[in-house]
């Protein structure tokens, strides 16, 4: 039995993550104790408290774990599951460390979550449990926009948020930065523009760059380019669904979809915006009209295809299926989808993986965008917009005059539009994205490191290292 399991056979996530971490140590010269520095989770925050809900009193677990304080505050999602249990959550909390350093969001990673069942509960518990949370981690300290900073995660959203901020604000009353406690919120309640979306575009944004290498496409035999590529999505939640938009957009063709109670295929295409509507008003994929059904989610993974994008749980990749994944590029939208030795068949056989660490980083990315938002008390584009439309105008004006040729309206609409805060925002996403890739690659190829995981390990660590030795705490 491998050290990452225990007696049951299932594996610890957290020794997955310190397992990929050992790996790329080897390429880093630096004392073993602040290697082991960055690798330990600095806090963990267990936490019991009793809720009414109904006629009984409710005993709740809950957690926060703030990974690493080489960057304040700390930064992560919160999560509402039966399955969240210390490990998973310390996990989460490592990767979203080397997430920011990979991306360059001065945070530390963080996260929480809270072991309920949101299906099951109604909304006005599910309201008194977050208020409830909210106000444990207050008390400890655990919150805050300069210590510690929540955003949505697997089921939780705006909604949530929003409660996650009111309680702050009610209990530290005149905080003129209390919008800056948590991000994903709504709009109105200082939310930008966006970042619902955000994580699934930057999945997209990142195979995309990949697959304009001709380097890397020579490697797996296809061609540069999204266009035609072959596409199997597993997960249509918030990530899936919009990373499956963004590349159906593009000209990719997704021939296959899986939940978690099926998955369906149709070689030609599916259309994603028919698909969700199905979903939405059947409350299953299942037996959409143009499409067949797989029965076994699994059996999806394991079609012929040129990108593989799981985007639901970890560990679906592993040494008993991973063998059968005929994908030649596997993005990691989920968190931890492959394991440790799945990864090792899987480099064997020449596929390339983009890394979660690098891959998902774009809703704390975005989350980044909504905390500066909040700190400066400003929309993006407020100021700027109309500047930019009226240079823009006179510009027009001058090119109409010198080559004595009338602009059509249509095309005077698209020159003179200034930028919203969704155009600033995608744009910030983007360039962040690539940017990373770029970073990834220089240093896999200056290093000669066998593949893209292990080398966007050695990114965020030699950053982290950076951070702690700037600031004079290791010589």
């Amino acid at each position: 039995m491998s050290k990452n399991q225990n007696k049951t056979g299932s594996y610890s996530f957290f020794n997955c993550i310190e397992k990929n971490f050992d790996k790329a140590a080897r390429f880093i010269s630096i004392e073993k104790g602040l290697l082991e520095q960055i690798k330990a989770c600095n806090s963990v925050y267990r936490m019991h408290f009793p809720v009414k809900i109904g006629k009984e009193i409710k005993v709740v677990e809950a957690y926060r774990v703030q990974h690493s304080h080489h960057k304040l505050p700390c930064k992560g999602g919160i999560r509402y599951s039966m399955k969240v249990n210390q490990d998973e959550i310390m996990t989460l909390a490592a990767l979203m460390t080397y997430k920011c350093a990979i991306v360059d969001v001065p945070f530390g990673g963080a996260k929480g979550g809270i072991k309920i069942d949101p299906q099951t509960i109604s909304s006005e518990n599910i309201e008194k449990i977050t208020r409830r949370y909210t106000s444990e981690l207050i008390k400890k300290n655990f919150i805050g926009p300069g210590i510690d900073v929540p955003a949505p995660d697997y089921g939780t959203g705006e909604r949530e948020m929003s409660w996650i901020f009111d309680t702050f604000l009610s209990l530290r009353s005149g905080d003129v930065d209390a919008l800056a406690c948590v991000t994903g919120k709504p709009v109105s309640q200082g939310g930008v523009r966006g970042r619902k979306e955000a994580t699934g575009l930057g999945v997209f944004y990142g195979v995309r760059e990949l697959c304009h290498v001709k380097e890397d496409m020579d490697s797996v035999g296809l061609d540069v380019g999204l266009v035609g590529k072959r596409i199997i999505i597993q997960g249509l939640g918030n990530v899936g669904y919009h990373a499956a938009s963004f590349f159906h957009e593009s000209g990719a063709i997704i021939i296959a979809l899986a939940e978690r109670e099926g998955a369906i295929y149709n070689e030609k295409g599916l259309n994603v915006s028919k698909v969700f509507l199905h979903l939405k008003n059947n409350g299953s994929i299942l037996n959409f009209p143009e499409a067949k059904n797989i029965e076994k989610t699994e059996k999806a993974l394991e079609l012929e295809c040129d990108i593989l994008i799981p985007a639901a749980l970890e560990n679906v990749i592993h040494k008993n299926n991973a063998n059968r994944i005929k994908a030649k590029i596997i993005g990691e939208a989920a968190n931890g989808p492959i394991t440790p030795e799945a990864d090792e068949i899987l480099d064997k056989k020449g596929v390339i993986i983009v890394p979660d660490i690098y891959l998902n980083a774009g809703g704390v990315t975005v989350s980044y965008f909504e905390w500066l938002k909040n700190l400066s008390h400003v929309r993006y584009g407020r100021m700027e917009k109309k500047f930019r439309e009226n240079v823009n105008a006179e510009f027009l004006q001058v090119i109409e005059t010198v080559c004595k040729k009338k602009i059509s309206i249509e095309e005077k609409k698209m020159i003179l539009r200034g930028p919203r805060e969704i155009d600033l925002v995608r744009s910030g996403l983007e360039d962040t994205m690539i940017n990373g890739f770029h970073k990834i690659c220089d240093l896999k190829k200056s290093l000669k490191i066998e593949n893209m995981r292990t080398a966007a390990f050695v990114l965020s660590i030699n950053k982290i290292i950076d951070s702690y030795e700037k600031l004079g705490i290791f010589p």
